[in-house]
């Protein structure tokens, strides 16, 4: 589903998503009455991610797609690491996106009275026991793949001995360590999760929503199953690394009492390229300070994406269009950005801004004369309304629209050389004023009072348009350049005694303090992403104030970096699986002839 309440469509020959089918051949078969109830179940120990979008977009697709519903639970089992800020900018990002949960958002920690009484009907049945080894020796026991299972000297303590010592460890007698409470399964089985796994541990820790009513806290593998039996979830979507997971998750719903026996299945998840999607790694960059902030413009997060300026539409798009399959892969991360730019395309009102100012003086234009032309917002739907660009002697144009020494085919600003500004009029560089450093400072020009809107009156070919604005109207701005945080697309990859951190791109952010935007762009409100035409897509950022625009660069119009990467493999780089000859890119519009070429 959408923000606008769509799903998003699907040709018979799109991208296959077995799930859809499973789910579909469940429905046919009566399976489950029938009936379609997802969830999805983060931890509130982090922000979501773009990785999390796709489970997301599972979770809650499938469930609006055959008329279910789809909850949203905290699986809150860890104390040490969960914040109640992480719980709320979970159910931001969820919105964001366009889903809806049924009903309050649940919470694993809901349960833990029912998860209290189940571990107490399985130390009844046998099937659970406290073992007071530490955690070290507890791992050494259970073995590897190449080594057996070694039974704990604990194993076979009486029913009254487990139960009274499970009911002291939730009493708070035990320091955090003396004892933990295990399922009774199989030491020698194959599966180590099976291996007579953990269910409780002592953690005397504050919890965000139980405050000191527990001291002992039920392991994930074991919480987890419970609140989908719990909730009646028929359909328990995860991602592959769970299927390991899957024969204790059945294992506990069958052993416990409860009515429901959801069926886990497993799908592969979103990796990136050039992009991160560990929580571990992320709160990493954020605790180290690599990054400003769970939501820095330069995170995978969706907070940080929604900050940047990217559509949820783009993702949701994006997401449906990849598929869901059986196995995990990396996406190339050229496919995310084309759902981004295409999205942008349809919807970003458009204006002109100077990244890098350089003053431009007409000199055949009075200097107290103004003129205003009008512009389209947006070239392609009218609904967006029109723009007053007002235009006064002296402008500002891009500093890497002018070449003094201009190579062959250069079609913008050069000495004696006649350009477009775009919407206004042509002119023609007739000096060059430096400084004493030698840098060019200023350009004198002449203009056409035949040209005004850009035409040539007599009909003349100008190949060369450039954006520009007023340099007495024009309003001040800091532009905030966000590129890709990692300059490999594997950041784990690396050699022997270095980390992923030794990716870091040292370029991911480079800010303009001088530039200089049209004067209509500061009636824009802080979250809208725009165009700058010929420039890329910007968001005005949260930091903008009444004196201090802020925009962040959200993406640039084309793919810089398939620019440099074929500069330095000697080739164009395609994406995976794609035939030559077929990798050519719709122009979005405000792309003019001879744009400024973008930097990565």
């Amino acid at each position: 589903m959408t923000t606008d309440g769509k799903t998003p469509e699907r040709s018979e020959d799109g991208p296959s998503n077995f799930v859809r089918e499973l789910i579909a051949a469940d429905i046919e078969g009566g399976k489950h009455g029938g009936r379609v109830q997802t969830r999805f179940p983060p931890e509130p120990n982090g922000y979501l991610h773009i990785g999390h979008a796709k489970a997301i977009c599972v979770d809650f697709g499938m469930a609006q797609e055959f008329g279910g519903q789809c909850n949203l639970r905290f699986d809150d089992t860890n104390p040490v690491a969960e914040d109640t800020e992480f719980v709320e900018a979970i159910q931001r990002d969820i919105a964001w996106l366009g889903f809806e949960w049924a009903g309050e958002p649940r919470f694993a920690s809901d349960y833990f009275e029912r998860m209290y009484e189940c571990a107490q009907h399985l130390i009844r049945e046998g099937l659970a026991y406290v073992d007071s080894q530490s955690l070290e020796a507890i791992r050494e026991g259970r073995g590897n793949f190449y080594k057996p299972g070694v039974e704990s000297p604990h194993r076979e303590r009486s029913v009254e001995e487990n139960l009274d010592l499970f009911a002291r460890m939730r009493a708070g007698e035990f320091e955090e360590g003396a004892h933990v409470l295990r399922a009774k399964i199989d030491m020698q089985h194959a599966n180590l999760n099976m291996r007579d796994p953990l269910l409780y541990r002592i953690l005397k820790q504050h919890h965000h929503r139980t405050g000191d009513a527990w001291c002992i806290y039920p392991m994930y593998d074991y919480a987890h199953p419970l609140g989908d039996a719990i909730e009646d979830i028929t359909h328990s979507l995860c991602s592959l690394e769970f299927q390991d997971h899957r024969p204790l998750y059945d294992w506990v719903v069958a052993n416990c009492p409860v009515d429901t026996h959801p069926e886990q299945t497993e799908f592969g998840r979103l990796n990136l390229g050039y992009t991160i999607v560990s929580k571990r790694k992320l709160r990493q960059l954020v605790e180290e300070k690599h990054v400003d902030g769970w939501d820095d413009p330069r995170m995978p997060t969706l907070s940080a994406l929604r900050r940047r300026g990217v559509p949820p539409e783009s993702i949701v798009r994006f997401c449906e269009r990849i598929g869901v399959s059986k196995r995990d892969g990396v996406v190339d991360v050229t496919l995310f950005e084309h759902a981004i730019r295409d999205r942008l395309n349809e919807v970003a009102p458009r204006y002109m801004g100077v990244l890098r100012p350089l003053k431009l003086v007409i000199e055949n234009y009075p200097e107290d004369g103004e003129d205003v032309f009008h512009a389209p917002l947006h070239p392609e739907d009218e609904s967006y309304g029109r723009r007053d660009i007002p235009f006064c002697r002296e402008l500002y144009i891009d500093r890497e629209d002018f070449r003094e020494e201009a190579p062959r085919k250069w079609f913008r600003l050069a000495p004696g050389k006649e350009v477009r500004l775009r919407y206004a009029c042509l002119v023609t560089c007739t000096e060059v004023i430096k400084d004493e450093a030698g840098e060019v400072v200023e350009l004198r020009c002449t203009w056409d009072p035949a040209s005004k809107g850009g035409k040539a009156p007599d009909g003349r070919k100008v190949k060369g348009t450039l954006h520009w604005v007023s340099a007495r109207h024009a309003k001040p701005a800091q532009v905030r350049l966000y590129d890709r945080l990692f300059r490999v697309e594997n950041p784990l990859d690396v050699e022997e005694g270095k980390t992923f951190l030794d990716h870091v791109n040292p370029d991911s952010l480079a800010v303009l303090a001088d530039a200089r935007v049209e004067p209509a762009l500061v009636e824009v409100e802080a979250g809208r992403t725009v165009q700058l035409e010929r420039t890329g897509y910007f968001c005005v950022d949260r930091d903008t104030t009444e004196g201090q625009l802020v925009l962040n660069r959200t993406i640039t119009l084309r793919d810089s970096w398939a620019k440099l990467e074929k500069k330095l493999k000697g080739g164009a780089p395609m994406v995976k699986g794609q035939k030559k000859g077929k990798n050519k890119k719709k122009k979005n519009k405000g792309e003019q002839a001879g744009g400024a070429p973008d930097k990565a």
